[in-house]
C-alpha cells in the first residue's frame, strides 16, 4: 500500500549528543515536521534556530537527504517585529505558547496571558502560525485542558487572522471547542492519545513510558478523539508530540513527560485506522490538512508500507518507544 509520506505537525528533538539519533528515527518515516522550540536553552533567536536547523539539517541528510525541519520559536512577550522576521528568515512558521510549568522545559512559560497579546498581534499581521500547549497550570491535572479552552476561545476572538494550532488534544471539550470556533483553529492529535487513556499509565500498572502531558483521559475523551481524527474534517491532522526521553529519565522518583513514538508512528496509525475501518481517511490526516492549514504544499512524495509483522524493539536510541515488545502488523517498506 502506497501512501503520502507523512507530515508531523509537532516533533521534540531535544539538543546534544542524542539529537542525531532522535532526528534519524524522525526522518526515517516522516518527510517535514514542526520542531519544537522547547529546548535548553530555548529556542528564541534566529541564530539560534538557524544554528538548530543546520544541525537537524546534518543529522537527517543519511537517512532522507530531502528531510525538511519546520522550525518554530518559544514565545515570550519580548519579542520585536523585526525579531520575528529574522526567524522567519531562517525557516520559522510558528510560534509556540507554553503556560509556565504544564511540561517539559516550560518554567518559564507564559504568567501572563494578555501580556503577550502586542506579540501575537505581530504574528498574525506577519502570518505566523501560533501553536498553543493548552493546559491551564494549578488546575487538577484531567481539568488543565478544559480549563484552557477559554484562553483558545479569547485568542480566535481577538485575533480573527491568527490561525491558532491547539496542540495534542486530550479531551472531549477540547474537541468540541475547536470544532464550533472559526477556520482560523484547528487541532494536532497524536498517536498516544488516539490509542491511550489514563488506564494505560496507572490502571493495573504504572507505565512511565507512556505518562505523558497532557494526560490521556477517559474512555469517552479517547472516543472523541478518534472519532475526530477519522471524521475526514480539516481542522484535525497528524502531530505526534513524539518526545524521547532515556530510561533513566522516565525510570525514576520524579519520571519525564513524554511519549516516543517517531520510530512506530505510521505503523501504529495505518493499523488504527483501519481497525476502525477508516483508512481512507489516512492520507489527508497524515498528509493534507495539516499541510493546507499552515499554507504549505502538500507533498508528492510517497512512502510503501506492507503487511507483515515485527516487533518494535525494547529501546530505540536509549529510549522506551511507544508499543516497545509488541508486534505490529503494518512495516514501512525501506
Amino acid at each position: 500500500m502506497h501512501l503520502p509520506l507523512p507530515d508531523d505537525f509537532h516533533a521534540h528533538l531535544r539538543q546534544g549528543d542524542l539529537m542525531p539519533g532522535y532526528v534519524r528515527d524522525l526522518a526515517a518515516q516522516f518527510g517535514r515536521a514542526i520542531i519544537m522550540p522547547n529546548t535548553v536553552p530555548a529556542m528564541t533567536s534566529a541564530k539560534a534556530i538557524a544554528e538548530y536547523k543546520k544541525e537537524i539539517l546534518a543529522a537527517a541528510k543519511d537517512v532522507r537527504p530531502d528531510f525538511e525541519p519546520l522550525m518554530t520559536f518559544k514565545l515570550n512577550p519580548n519579542y520585536t517585529e523585526q525579531d520575528l522576521k529574522d526567524m522567519m528568515a531562517v525557516g520559522v512558521v510558528a510560534g509556540k505558547y507554553y503556560p509556565a510549568g504544564v511540561t517539559t522545559n516550560s518554567a518559564d512559560g507564559i504568567s501572563d496571558f494578555e501580556g503577550i497579546f502586542p506579540v501575537v498581534a505581530m504574528m498574525e499581521k506577519l502570518g505566523l502560525v501560533l501553536c498553543v500547549h493548552g493546559e491551564e497550570p494549578g488546575e487538577f491535572c484531567l481539568d488543565r485542558e478544559p480549563a484552557f479552552i477559554k484562553r483558545v476561545e479569547t485568542l480566535a476572538e481577538k485575533f480573527p487572522k491568527l490561525k491558532i494550532v491547539f496542540e495534542h488534544v486530550s479531551s472531549a471539550k477540547s474537541v468540541e471547542a475547536v470544532k464550533k470556533l472559526g477556520p482560523n483553529v484547528a487541532a494536532t492529535i497524536t498517536v498516544h492519545h488516539l490509542m491511550m487513556t489514563l488506564d494505560d499509565i496507572v490502571g493495573d500498572a504504572l507505565r512511565p513510558h507512556h505518562f505523558c502531558k497532557p494526560l490521556p483521559k477517559r474512555p469517552e475523551d479517547r472516543a472523541a478523539i478518534r472519532k475526530a481524527a477519522f471524521s475526514g474534517s480539516p481542522k484535525f491532522f497528524l502531530g505526534t508530540d513524539s518526545a524521547p526521553h532515556q530510561l533513566g529519565k522516565k525510570e525514576c522518583p520524579c519520571g519525564a513527560a513524554g511519549v516516543y513514538s517517531a520510530p512506530v508512528a505510521l505503523p501504529l496509525l495505518v493499523q488504527e485506522f483501519e481497525k476502525a475501518g477508516h483508512l481512507d481517511k489516512l492520507p489527508d490526516f497524515i498528509a493534507g490538512f495539516g499541510a493546507d492549514f499552515y499554507g504549505i504544499s502538500r507533498t508528492t512524495k510517497q512512502v510503501e508500507i506492507v503487511k507483515e509483522p515485527w516487533t518494535v524493539p525494547a529501546t530505540v536510541n536509549g529510549v522506551v518507544p511507544l508499543a516497545a515488545g509488541e508486534t505490529l502488523e503494518w512495516k514501512i517498506k525501506r
